[in-house]
């Protein structure tokens, strides 16, 4: 940030007093830019044995599968976000069970919440995705998902599916954790 979004002058970047972490500062106005991380959120979609994903048509991993998630918007909350991004990406409509997997990234400032959710109807390739399939468990592309988010809670759900119990799964993702998925590159 260079410029302040309330008065257009230049800003600083320091620890404002009484905070303990840096901020941009607009010593013009007084305004204190608060940066926080971004909601992602999405659906595990099931139908019957099978679980909705979608091959991304954007970057980042574009031709990679992933649930449909994305960020929340303002005004919305995390349900309705998760159902609109089910929506956009997959054209499919979902009833929405309980949040399922609260992920934290704070190496990139996200947080990902997952709801599971009943596929209710149809589905099809949104403008985000190149394609939209239904997978049993031993149909997954496990070497071609998008995100560690997504194959933590894959794995998380065929675990519990057996034992019919899905509780909620809060967990950190760590650069280290990308790392082993996605290699040094």
């Amino acid at each position: 940030m260079n410029f302040c979004s309330q008065c257009g002058e230049k800003v600083r970047f320091a620890v404002p007093e009484g905070d303990d972490r840096s901020r941009y500062l607009c010593d013009a106005c007084g305004t204190i830019h608060y940066q926080n991380p971004r909601i992602v959120a999405g659906t595990l979609p099931v139908s019957g044995s099978k679980v909705l994903l979608c091959k991304r048509a954007i970057a980042p991993r574009k031709g990679y599968w992933t649930l449909p998630a994305g960020y929340m918007e303002n005004a919305e909350t995390t349900q309705q976000a998760a159902i609109r991004e089910t929506h956009e990406e997959a054209n499919a409509e979902v009833t929405l069970a309980d949040l399922y997997t609260l992920i934290d990234l704070p190496h990139i400032n996200q947080v990902y919440m997952i709801f599971r959710a009943e596929l209710v109807g149809g589905f099809s390739a949104g403008v985000e995705s190149l394609e939209v399939a239904l997978f049993d468990e031993h149909e997954i592309p496990w070497e071609e998902l998008a995100f560690p988010t997504i194959e933590r809670t894959l794995r998380h759900f065929y675990h519990d599916r057996p034992l019919g119990h899905f509780p909620l799964h809060s967990s950190t993702i760590t650069p280290e954790d990308r790392e082993r998925y996605f290699g040094s590159a």
